[in-house]
């Protein structure tokens, strides 16, 4: 993919943070702020942002995480950024997120971490 492409090519930005459903705490809005941050950096379009409250390991059973995959399958997007790695599942649990990143790189979407010191090494799940 072209840099072209790539900037032209719309994201989704997944947090998962606050364990509150009703107002986003601060982990959440840092997470949000920090995502398109490093989208507008890199020319990406946030196509739409999708929350979950944090708990449940399992990302195939959390309704945000659904709405990834749904916007994924349909080819709405061609990454997904995350703050970090356990966004997706926990570390006791990483089995599920190695699971969901097959799943994506089997639908040519990449994951992208937005936290300074993952995204500054240029780390990308392809």
């Amino acid at each position: 993919m072209t840099p072209h492409e790539e900037a032209a090519s719309p994201v989704v930005l997944y947090v998962c943070a606050d364990r509150a459903r009703d107002v986003p705490g601060g982990a959440t809005r840092r997470a949000q702020t920090e995502g398109r941050a490093y989208a507008q950096e890199r020319g990406l379009a946030i196509a739409e942002v999708v929350t979950d409250t944090y708990g449940e390991p399992d990302p195939a059973l959390r309704s945000g995480w659904r709405r990834v995959r749904q916007l994924a399958q349909t080819g709405h997007v061609a990454a997904v950024l995350v703050r970090w790695p356990s966004t997706i599942a926990p570390e006791p649990a990483h089995e599920l997120r190695h699971r969901e990143i097959v799943w994506l790189q089997d639908l040519g979407v990449s994951v992208r971490y937005t936290w300074a010191p993952l995204s500054s090494k240029g780390c990308e799940i392809r």
